[in-house]
């Protein structure tokens, strides 16, 4: 199981830091013009703070993943991180329109290989937990 947990260390650590370059990306300087400045600066800040969650999520799972594996407090710290990306597999299919993905090549993979992702994010914690 610990080898699972470092994974995942990995993973969200480099999720997180994909964040970086999720505004270029999707051009958010042209993009957010049209929002309020309150808006944009939500989507901003937002954006900032889910990637900080996302690395320190990962960071905890690297440097403490005997604790998690272990404890009592680990275990309740995997229930959360299990209900944390088991919505978010959730919402990979029921919050994003499925017209974002279907008949388009790599949109497709990306939806894909996240869902994949999100799945075994869901299934180690959860996992963790009941054992």
């Amino acid at each position: 199981m610990e080898i699972h947990f470092k994974i995942i260390g990995f993973l969200l650590i480099a999720l997180a830091l994909f964040h970086i370059g999720v505004p270029r990306y999707f051009e958010w300087s042209k993009e957010l013009k049209s929002l309020s400045l309150m808006n944009r600066q939500m989507m901003i800040v937002h954006t900032i703070f889910i990637a900080l969650t996302v690395f320190l999520m990962g960071l905890l799972c690297i440097t403490s993943s005997n604790e998690l594996i272990k404890t009592d407090f680990g275990k309740k710290i995997s229930l959360g991180f299990g209900i944390f990306w088991t919505l978010r597999l959730i919402i990979q299919f029921f919050g994003y329109s499925s017209k974002l993905w279907k008949g388009k090549k790599f949109e497709t993979v990306i939806h894909i290989m996240f869902s994949l992702i999100w799945l075994y994010l869901s299934l180690v914690f959860w996992t963790n937990y009941l054992i």
